[in-house]
């Protein structure tokens, strides 16, 4: 490695053992307070989150590798519109707002919990199989992305950065469970805008760019060269069918994605969960534009990226900044990216232990020692499956619209019904998850995801009508809506 890059790797390593350090300390002082952790304590962080940490942690779990990297690489094919995949993140968070208390008033702690409630045990059952199945891959491009850092900086292959990376990630979370991940938030976030802004300053700063006017000065000549197929500089680009996908996919995957819905049953209170999922909101629309213009600097100042791509944020950050500043930036990357993986992984062994473990093996019976030992194997086990996801894939933000495709299409019909919709049946929800789901895989992998248009969209139209012919149905043959849910006043 040069002396640039040794710099860099030297900055992400100190950067990334602070942060471990900091979640563990804050694990063990937390840990020492209580005679006893529960189950609860060690995965929802004894559900005791203010609206500014659940801020945090709501943009910390949704800013991973498809927000930073995923955007700066699509650059070159989409212009500054790829910020649309985060500002639609804002969007979401501001409109999930409104039904975010339902969450902390539920008294549940996972998406398919919520849903079983109304809808009974085989819509419970197979609500978890898809969410799991959904973070597995979620977690997988996570991976991708701290991987594809680390190995443009250090040199090393590909693969065994995957391997090494999945490693510290299965062992970061093993050991600080969900309050080291919270605790380690709020110095990401910091990190990852703050830093992210000073870095991309610096370098439009650079000599060799010469500040902001010749930046998109030089993005109108490399698009005209191009032949007028892309104008880098739009925002518009991307297309407006992929824009409503975007936008369709957070609203209807915030309320059905465990990482993010973990994240509101952990706040202390449901006006917690209200003002910090609009913080969310602000947070993620303000940083939206931050990977796209450092994307927009690789594509345009680095001689034929825009033609053979690469990891747009760390090639840009390598050339154009500072080996300190450099090493900040993509060390929040790699800690958010790594974050983002532990959070998955937290969801899915809450998945396991609330969703499967306690109600069908332990027939109802809560085993607070037995299950914080389940939910470490868990976390092993989806490390390994995410590992292979990383191997077999490259596109992070194709890997994510995917998995929220697996999780929500199905079952956002059904959670929203279940909220507002009195009449709706058990047979009804059930049919309506099934349906949307086999909607949006054939939506995906049979028709190879027509017009751009995010999968969701179909399925979730699908799962609606559905789910409202077959309530409709029901009643006229005299069967009972399904019990509503039970809410904390």
């Amino acid at each position: 490695m040069s002396n640039v890059q040794t710099t860099i790797v030297i900055v992400i390593m100190a950067y990334m053992a602070v942060t471990v350090a900091l979640g563990l300390f804050m694990s063990y002082r937390k840990k020492k307070m209580l005679e006893k952790q529960s189950n609860e304590d060690f995965l929802l962080a004894s559900k005791s989150l203010g609206p500014f940490v659940l801020a945090v942690t709501l943009f910390t779990a949704n800013v991973g590798g498809a927000s930073t990297i995923g955007v700066a690489n699509n650059v070159r094919i989409q212009g500054l519109s790829s910020a649309w995949y985060v500002i639609a993140a804002g969007i979401g968070f501001f409109i999930v707002s409104f039904i975010a208390p339902y969450f902390r008033r539920s008294k549940s702690n996972t998406v398919p919990q919520i849903v079983g409630k109304r809808y009974g045990k085989e819509s419970h059952i197979f609500t978890a199989f898809t969410s799991i199945t959904a973070l597995f891959m979620a977690t997988g491009a996570q991976i991708i992305g701290t991987s594809s850092i680390i190995s443009v900086l250090s040199g090393l292959n590909f693969r065994y950065t995957a391997v090494i990376v999945t490693v510290v990630v299965i062992l970061y979370t093993m050991l600080g469970g969900y309050k080291s991940v919270v605790s380690a938030n709020i110095l990401h976030i910091v990190t990852i805008i703050f830093g992210m802004s000073i870095a991309l300053v610096i370098m439009v700063l650079n000599p060799v760019i010469g500040g902001f006017g010749a930046l998109f000065a030089r993005a109108s000549e490399v698009s005209a060269a191009q032949g007028g197929g892309l104008n880098l500089l739009s925002f518009t680009a991307v297309g407006l069918p992929a824009i409503l996908g975007f936008l369709a996919m957070y609203i209807m995957t915030f309320p059905t994605g465990q990482e993010i819905v973990q994240a509101f049953c952990s706040a202390k209170d449901a006006k917690s969960a209200k003002t910090g999922s609009i913080l969310a909101g602000i947070f993620s629309t303000v940083f939206a534009i931050l990977p796209a213009m450092i994307g927009l600097i690789a594509v345009t100042y680095i001689d034929g990226f825009i033609n053979t791509g690469g990891n747009a944020m760390a090639e840009a950050v390598r050339n154009f900044a500072p080996p300190v500043i450099a090493g900040i930036v993509l060390a929040s990357l790699v800690a958010a990216t790594m974050s983002s993986a532990s959070g998955n992984m937290i969801g899915t062994a809450t998945m396991f232990t609330n969703d499967i473990l306690r109600p069908y093996i332990n027939k109802g019976v809560q085993n607070d020692k037995q299950e914080i030992l389940v939910s470490r194997v868990v976390m092993v086990v989806i490390g390994i499956f995410a590992l292979v996801v990383a191997l077999s894939a490259s596109n992070i933000i194709s890997v994510m619209m995917a998995a929220f495709a697996i999780r929500s299409a199905g079952p956002f019909a059904a959670f929203v019904c279940g909220l507002f919709y009195k009449g709706v049946t058990k047979r009804a929800g059930f049919v309506s998850i099934v349906a949307g789901t086999l909607v949006a895989l054939i939506w995906i992998f049979g028709l190879g995801t027509p017009w751009g248009l995010a999968a969701m969209v179909p399925g979730g139209i699908v799962a609606f009508i559905a789910i409202y012919l077959i309530s409709v149905i029901d009643r006229k043959k005299g069967i009972e809506p399904a019990p509503e849910i039970p809410f904390d006043v």
